[in-house]
């Protein structure tokens, strides 16, 4: 009997030995299978999964590069030099300019006077582009506001000897004429319709008396960072405008055109597929190729004059206009890809810098040719999402310490 129930013992025993062997093996065979799914890829075995991963009908064909951020390698490319439309990663461009151009610890600086002759306003602007249209979103972001200058310089005329708005002429300079409009339009509803004269800035200090306004932006690197991180359209277009006068050509698109020529040719790369009707990315005529956005980011990336822009770009998951992505469509990539976006209806594009296993990629993602509405967007940026995602991972260098040789006895 106890015999019986010794082997009965042994018996269970082994069938719970296997049973653990068992579960052990397909455990790992679980492992195994899953693992190179979502395990970062290497460089060689990149092409064949990008392959397989952009026949999504959701991103409908799109031109892609992939650059080894080190050595400048193109380790993928499809449709590479096919002309596509931007939306906001033309906003690159406009940062290169703003850097390439322009001070970084610059000022711009508004003075709104009473002009030395009665009847006169005087307004020495400098084309600052952080003036915001909005009061609220100006106080928000204490920003100076076109309303704030314009109740200011109301209440100061109505103050000034004979208090009257009648037959007032402002002298200007320094303002974009978007403003101008504006400014005229919030005056005009408060039964102010002065005559407005656009003059030199040397005209204006000449003519301007007791100083009503005061007012300095941030500096230059905190706009182009707020521009950046949150892709701001008014910002992007202004600051190339800025650029383009600095550079030498006109203020004006065709000068931002002429300036992003100008910044492809310094750095040798081909400019012949490059259109530019704005600096914004709005417009559906702009075209640029993957091919030459992925070089451009390349040829900055090591060069400390454009470290700004690469610090300022958007982190996956964590930062501006990527601060949602990437959650839900590729965890493992929070806060490795630092990229500028871009959404039009029917177009959504990716560009900048993952942060990978053996290195740092750069990459290029332009679907313009997707179904028009919201939800083939969205579908279309977690696919994007799920792109990079495969090729993203912390980066930790490898310590090798040498091995302390045991003392002889």
């Amino acid at each position: 009997m106890v015999t019986l129930n010794c082997r009965h013992e042994q018996y269970q025993h082994g069938v719970i030995v296997r049973s653990k062997v068992g579960i052990f093996l397909l455990s790992l065979t679980i492992v195994f299978s899953i693992t190179p799914a979502n395990a970062a890829l290497s460089a060689a075995s990149i092409p064949a999964v990008f392959d397989e991963l952009l026949r999504s009908s959701v991103l409908s064909n799109p031109a892609v590069v992939l650059i080894d951020s080190t050595t400048g390698q193109v380790i993928y490319k499809k449709n590479a030099y096919s002309q596509r439309k931007p939306a906001s990663v033309m906003k690159i461009f406009a940062g290169v300019a703003t850097l390439k151009y322009l001070d970084p610890q610059s000022n711009f600086a508004t003075n709104i006077s009473l002009g030395v002759q009665d009847k006169t306003l005087i307004i020495e602007g400098s084309y600052d582009p952080w003036i915001s249209l909005d009061h609220e979103v100006a106080r928000k972001m204490k920003r100076t506001s076109l309303p704030y200058l314009g109740f200011n310089s109301l209440n100061a005329l109505k103050r000034a000897p004979g208090g009257s708005l009648k037959k007032i002429t402002v002298y200007y300079s320094g303002l974009y004429s978007q403003d101008v409009t504006n400014l005229k339009r919030f005056w005009a509803k408060r039964g102010f319709k002065p005559m407005m004269k656009a003059i030199s800035k040397e005209e204006t200090l000449l003519k301007a008396g007791t100083r009503i306004v005061r007012d300095t932006s941030p500096p230059l690197y905190e706009i182009l960072e707020f521009m950046i991180k949150w892709s701001d359209n008014n910002l992007a277009d202004r600051l190339s405008r800025l650029s383009s006068r600095a550079a030498g050509y006109a203020f004006s698109s065709k000068g931002i055109s002429d300036t992003f020529m100008k910044i492809l040719a310094d750095f040798e790369i081909d400019s012949s597929k490059l259109a530019v009707s704005d600096a914004s990315g709005l417009s559906k005529e702009n075209r640029i190729t993957a091919q030459m956005i992925g070089e451009l980011l390349y040829k900055i990336h090591k060069d400390p004059q454009y470290k700004l822009l690469y610090d300022s770009l958007p982190l996956g998951g964590v930062s501006g206009t990527l601060r949602s992505r990437f959650l839900t469509t590729a965890p493992k990539a929070v806060g490795l890809v630092r990229a500028k976006t871009g959404t039009l209806n029917g177009t959504v594009t990716l560009a900048g810098y993952v942060e990978s296993t053996n290195g740092e990629y750069i990459f290029v993602t332009l679907a313009d040719k997707i179904r028009r509405g919201a939800a083939a967007n969205a579908k279309a940026r977690a696919a994007i999402d799920r792109l990079v995602g495969r090729i993203a991972a912390p980066n930790i260098p490898a310590q090798i310490s040498e091995a302390t040789p045991t003392p002889a006895p």
